[in-house]
């Protein structure tokens, strides 16, 4: 057996965001410059974690026959002192007022989330009949405004009675039940929805879930976990959760090419959170800590997805903990994939200091990356800056190493704190220099199809509850009709879309004619 110092993680990845003021290009950036058949949108869920926050818009949570998810346990556990998504934007009731707000805005496509536990309430079996309406009703609102549905099957929220019964992703009892909830979907959505996603951040899912208990079931182990945990070993089970989550997703791109795809030619993908990592310095261990990160945190997934198998450092690094694929699961994952799409924020820098994990155990690189992000926010409190772009980065990183398969942007945003403070100007310039880092992507031949922003409502989030926000309308929880009032990132997003293009300088400086452009 080889030492554990051998055995365990070579580095931990000391990750440096570095703000930068950033000065576009003069030239306008219109929808014209982006290819016919790109769609541009935005997004929600019922129940997920994004981006390390916990954000749903779909509230109605014990209504109808839907019964808990693990992320309503974890709420209401008090994690966020009393509040819960139990009402939260109401789009379970107002799903016809935010259709129209999206057609009113231009958007292309919407991004959404099925709660399992809403359609299925115990996890496999009956369907419910009022879950179902909903989501047909919902369907049939967007497709009739001409919107492309993009429909994520599970955005982390688990039904609590599969979590109660098996462990849920630490059993591969999993794979079966979610294959079967999947078809249920197909069938009945599948005449309209062409845009499947699985899994939402499979990767951060795996990490917060399993590693350090920041997010549902909040399994961790000393001295690992960020939150107190009931449960768990944060040096195993993460690579258990991942590799029931490949195995799950595979299986269901199994499903849907067998049984769905010659009648409804959708596509299927899985979800993962990117960093664009980038060396602190040119020092050559500083870009292996890099490349290494990106293996941990991107590759973990993508590897065995495009060529059967986990990246070599991860098989070294982790060794018994990692499982092995037979030589059948390793056919069935390979290729299981028609597009990769990428919920991405910023750009960090890896430094390696490979001296200070001589009591890690657990080998996991990724993590380090995860940790501090999630501490330290790498921003001023509660914002995101403009930052480093990294969307062309880690856009042409898959064109060279995964052979540019087909991707979207499912989220991409800026975090702010939440108030009724429309004028957010932050937010319209982060959303702009990403767009045009973007454009640099599709022309220089990325295989990218779409881009979404995070989020179109302000709603619940995992560490602050209602204290943040990313979404391009404002949500007054104080008024019991829970009013929605655009910001200007809103109106600036709308001026996009409907073709009024934008300029990197002097956009800000005209906040008032903006706003009234769109209208």
């Amino acid at each position: 057996m080889m030492p554990a110092k051998q055995l365990r993680c070579i580095f931990t990845a000391i990750i440096f965001v570095l703000p930068i003021l950033l000065s576009g290009a003069d030239d306008d950036i219109h929808r014209s410059d982006f290819p016919d058949t790109f769609v541009f949108g935005s997004g929600s869920s019922a129940y997920q974690v994004r981006n390390f926050y916990f954000y749903t818009v779909e509230g109605a949570a014990f209504e109808d026959g839907r019964t808990p998810s693990i992320w309503d346990t974890f709420a209401h556990a008090g994690e966020y002192g009393g509040a819960t998504a139990d009402v939260s934007c109401d789009a379970y009731h107002k799903y016809k007022e935010d259709v129209k707000l999206m057609a009113d805005t231009g958007l292309e496509g919407y991004r959404f989330s099925i709660s399992w536990s809403r359609l299925i309430p115990n996890g496999r079996g009956p369907v419910n009949p009022k879950g179902l309406q909903y989501y047909n009703n919902l369907i049939d609102e967007i497709v009739s405004h001409g919107i492309q549905p993009h429909v994520t099957l599970c955005h982390s929220d688990l039904p609590q009675v599969l979590e109660d019964e098996y462990g849920g992703w630490m059993s591969r009892k999993i794979i079966d039940d979610f294959t079967a909830y999947a078809g249920v979907c197909f069938k009945e959505f599948g005449d309209r929805v062409l845009h499947w996603t699985t899994l939402n951040e499979a990767n951060v899912f795996a990490l917060g879930g399993y590693d350090n208990g920041m997010t549902p079931p909040n399994h961790c182990s000393p001295p690992f976990g960020m939150r107190s945990c009931p449960i768990g070993n944060s040096s195993t089970e993460p690579y258990i959760a991942g590799h029931n989550l490949l195995l799950a997703h595979s299986a269901v791109v199994r499903l849907y090419r067998k049984k769905y795809k010659s009648i409804q030619h959708g596509s299927v993908g899985l979800n993962l959170f990117a960093f664009w990592s980038l060396p602190y310095t040119n020092e050559t261990a500083d870009v292996i800590a890099a490349q290494r990160a990106n293996d941990f945190y991107l590759g973990w997934f993508v590897n065995p997805l495009i060529f059967g198998d986990y990246p070599d450092i991860m098989k070294k690094n982790a060794g018994s903990r990692l499982p092995k694929f037979t030589i059948q699961e390793s056919n069935q994952v390979k290729g299981a994939i028609d597009f990769i799409a990428l919920n991405h924020y910023m750009t960090v820098r890896v430094k390696d200091n490979s001296n200070s994990l001589e009591n890690d155990i657990r080998d996991f690189s990724a993590d380090a990356a995860f940790r501090f992000i999630l501490t330290n926010g790498g921003t001023s409190p509660g914002q995101y800056p403009v930052i480093e772009p990294g969307l062309e980065g880690v856009l042409e990183y898959f064109k060279q190493t995964y052979g540019n398969p087909p991707m979207y942007i499912h989220e991409n945003g800026q975090m702010t704190p939440r108030n009724a403070t429309f004028n957010d100007t932050t937010r319209i310039e982060y959303l702009q220099t990403y767009i045009g880092n973007l454009l640099h992507a599709v022309r220089n031949g990325s295989n990218v199809k779409g881009y979404f922003t995070w989020s179109f409502l302000d709603c619940f989030e995992l560490l602050d509850a209602y204290g943040s926000a990313f979404g391009l309308y404002y949500v007054d929880l104080n008024d019991k009709e829970l009013t929605r009032y655009p910001k200007l990132s809103a109106h600036w997003y709308s001026n996009f879309l409907k073709g009024k293009g934008y300029k990197h300088s002097g956009i800000l400086q005209n906040e008032d004619k903006l706003l009234h452009s769109s209208q």
